[in-house]
């Protein structure tokens, strides 16, 4: 019995190290596999062109910063969590790096094909762009030779959809670089490169060369029939001339029978975005400092403004804007050495935040972050989105979180405060209709409204007190009086921000105040989405929300936000 006795456990300890011995050597396996895996990641990181800096280290944050986080409802503010090694995680990571390989292998079979533009395959419809192919030019952003409109699209970009832009404001050029960036001009770079260094594929074309880094792709652009388009120009009005004209506008000339057309016309050619028209003079150039287009004077005293030809003489001039865009404001970065200062831009859900933030970066020169990330924002420009929110890279951070523990993170605050009425309309347009659009008829009769305003309008008012309450140091911005006093307002939050920035800068902001905001598609004119319940409730947060800036010795609410 005892000799038995010994013989199984002498067959048990052989089996215990049997078995030790091959989880061993699973885990050894494993980590091969996971070693193997890392190097074509690697080997594809070195063989594929360098991530711009803005790009790096993306992998993970969108699963943790979802654009939707904040808007699901109030109940829903809660911090980004850091993602944990579960078996979850570790199925997403090794679907992400088996997507790498695929995406290598793939690069590696293309690789000795050039990004030069070819004769297409056979089936294969070809590039579909009108105009000449000029050639590869070198490109300086600070010194740009095309400075005309600039515009972005990270993931539609193709040489058709640039060259129409420029079309459509008259320029004869059109520039493409890195693949998503498109310039307009009337003349050509002053320096050649290398076919090869143009390389970039266009991001929404296959096959298609769209410029490279610090390079550009040159096409002539070729107007449609009829032979030249009638150019959007728009009347600014009246105003007193400057004492030398010659001094302040860099461009003239003197041409009898002189037609607004005309000088429109000369200025557009030469870039600039303003037309002043004085007798038979034309002048053109930028607002300044000089001319800032503040004080406009009686219509009257400029004569014949309602036909083409110009009679306006002596001391006051008509001034027209061409389409030409002032690009003295277009340069933008990000931070050299990380800020000291941590700066929130806190706003309820449609109170104007991404428009504050395009007036921000072409008042500094400097991007703006998100606490989110929006894909349809970085892709029209915003190179903050995809940085990291806590970087400290852009000089301020987009935000609509109003927990304690996510307003303590930051020293500083932009609070932007929008009439709840407008907010609502805009933010539940944002939600059915996407940043540009607007809720269908459907939408705005069906149960999501009734249950949008209970829920979002108490979120509006506690945004607000929470941050009165737990903000280090607040500047409060009311969204009305951004829009009416734009300048006096934008100095503000610029020099809340601590930056300098000079006069002209800013009065080419306001040049280009709108950017790509304004929603498109049919309004309902006369439309009222407020039923008599719906404007109690929110007229209670509102006496709530006044009472509370007023305690904090801030200015109370703008008049038209008190009970209608």
């Amino acid at each position: 019995m005892a000799k038995a006795f010994f013989r199984l456990q002498k067959f048990l300890r052989r089996t215990q190290f049997l078995l030790f011995f091959l989880t061993a050597a699973y885990l050894m396996a494993g980590s091969l596999l996971l070693l193997q895996r890392t190097r074509l990641v690697m080997q594809q990181g070195s063989r594929g062109s360098a991530p711009r800096p803005e790009e790096a280290g993306r992998a993970g944050l969108a699963e943790s910063r979802s654009p939707q986080s904040p808007r699901a409802g109030p109940w829903m503010l809660e911090a980004p969590q850091e993602l944990s090694p579960s078996p979850l995680w570790l199925a997403s990571r090794n679907a992400e790096l088996r997507r790498l390989r695929r995406r290598w292998l793939h690069r590696a079979g293309s690789e000795q094909q050039r990004l030069q533009p070819a004769e297409p395959a056979a089936g294969q419809r070809p590039a579909e762009h009108k105009g000449t192919y000029m050639g590869c030019f070198t490109h300086d952003s600070r010194e740009r030779t095309l400075r005309g409109a600039v515009f972005y699209d990270l993931r539609k970009m193709t040489v058709a959809h640039c060259q129409e832009a420029c079309a459509e404001r008259a320029y004869s050029y059109a520039g493409l670089a890195l693949g998503a960036e498109c310039y307009c001009g009337n003349s050509l770079p002053a320096a050649a490169a290398p076919g090869r260094e143009c390389s970039s594929e266009c991001r929404g074309q296959r096959g298609s060369v769209c410029g490279g880094r610090d390079r550009l792709s040159v096409y002539s652009v070729q107007l449609r029939p009829p032979a030249r388009p009638r150019r959007n120009v728009i009347y600014r009005g009246c105003f007193r001339a400057p004492e030398n004209l010659t001094d302040t506008f860099p461009a003239s000339l003197i041409q009898p029978n002189l037609t607004v057309e005309m000088c429109s016309e000369f200025c557009s050619k030469k870039e600039f975005p303003l037309a002043v028209i004085r007798g038979q003079e034309c002048h053109c150039g930028f607002p300044t400092g000089r001319f800032s287009l503040r004080e406009g004077a009686d219509g009257r005293r400029c004569s014949g403004t309602r036909n083409d030809s110009s009679a306006a003489g002596g001391q006051y001039c008509l001034v027209y804007q061409t389409p030409v865009q002032d690009t003295r404001c277009t340069d933008r970065k990000f931070l050299t050495t990380k800020s000291k200062v941590f700066v929130a831009l806190s706003s309820f859900p449609g109170a104007g935040n991404t428009w504050a933030r395009h007036l921000i970066e072409h008042a500094t020169g400097y991007y703006t972050g998100s606490y989110y990330f929006d894909g349809a924002l970085y892709n029209k420009g915003f190179k903050g989105e995809k940085d990291h929110w806590r970087s400290r890279r852009t000089i301020c951070v987009k935000t609509h979180e109003s927990g304690k523990t996510e307003i303590e993170m930051f020293d500083s605050a932009i609070l932007l405060i929008r009439n709840p009425y407008k907010s609502l309309v805009a933010e539940f347009n944002r939600k059915y209709a996407g940043h540009l659009g607007y809720a269908t008829d459907r939408n705005w009769k069906g149960k999501e409204w009734p249950d949008f305003v209970t829920s979002y309008a108490s979120w509006w008012a506690s945004h607000v007190l929470e941050w009165l309450k737990y903000g280090k140091r607040l500047l409060v911005v009311h969204y009305e009086e951004l829009q009416h006093s734009l300048l006096p307002t934008l100095r503000a939050m610029v020099q809340f921000l601590n930056v300098t920035v000079t006069e002209d800068r800013l009065l080419c902001v306001e040049s280009n105040r709108d950017g790509s905001f304004k929603r498109s598609g049919t309004k309902q004119k006369g439309f009222e989405p407020f039923t008599r319940e719906m404007k109690e409730l929110i007229d209670k947060y509102i006496l709530t929300v006044d009472e509370a800036l007023r305690g904090r010795n801030f200015s109370g609410l703008p008049r038209e936000y008190v009970p209608r």
